[in-house]
């Protein structure tokens, strides 16, 4: 009996390392999503070109979400161990600046995030997904379909998914009485330019992050 039990402990093992080995860790390249939305009264729609373009290389990171409104990049850059959020809309162009702390502080507005995996799976765009649901602090949810066969490495490119056992390939988030909905249209493992995790040097009227804080009070 003894026996039987061993053999069966070792069994699970060999299919663990199966399951570890098939999973991809992705450390670097440009992950997009098509970007739509979901108002309150149940009418769909496009925000026209809209796409969040997420790039990763090593523990840098470059998110730019660009719409016909305009465009918002959020720059960490591991080197400075500071951040930039720039803001380009109406012909305005700021760069709200964060120092490390700043940036913990703003990845704690979702971070901690326990998803809870469903037993429901779907295929989107070419991946075999899995349903998880979390929900946040101030009582929204965030539903997802997410691969387990690509991990990515750097966790901090997005609180909200550091939890999450896989890439997240479509997921909704609220806003208000608006959802948000992304979905993942292509993934390119080719190297991303270091030069992409630079701070612009000119050309942005410049504000602090606490003194954005401060203006986001005051209306």
């Amino acid at each position: 009996m003894a026996t039987v039990y061993k053999l069966a402990f070792s069994a699970c093992l060999f299919i663990s390392a199966l399951q570890v080995s098939a999973q991809k860790v992705f450390s670097e390249g440009t992950i997009v999503y098509d970007v739509s939305i979901q108002s309150g009264n149940g009418m769909q729609g496009g925000l026209g070109n809209a796409s969040n373009t997420v790039f990763l290389k090593g523990n840098s990171s470059r998110t730019d979400m660009v719409s016909p409104l305009g465009k918002e990049t959020t720059i960490f850059n591991s080197k400075s161990d500071n951040a930039v959020i720039l803001k380009e809309f109406s012909g305005q162009k700021l760069m709200i600046t964060l120092t490390k702390e700043n940036w913990k502080t703003k990845a704690k507005q979702n971070s901690g995030l326990k998803f809870e995996l469903l037993n429901e799976s779907k295929t989107i765009a070419g991946y075999n997904t899995r349903k998880a649901i979390a929900n946040t602090a101030d009582g929204k949810s965030i539903v997802v379909y997410y691969t387990p066969d690509l991990v990515v490495a750097n966790k901090e490119y997005d609180a909200t998914f550091a939890n999450l056992p896989g890439l997240p390939v479509e997921y909704e988030i609220e806003s208000g009485k608006t959802k948000f909905r992304y979905t993942l249209s292509k993934i390119s493992y080719e190297p991303v330019l270091v030069s992409q995790f630079d701070f612009p040097t000119s050309g942005y009227r410049i504000m602090t992050y606490e003194e954005n804080q401060q203006l986001k009070k005051g209306n």
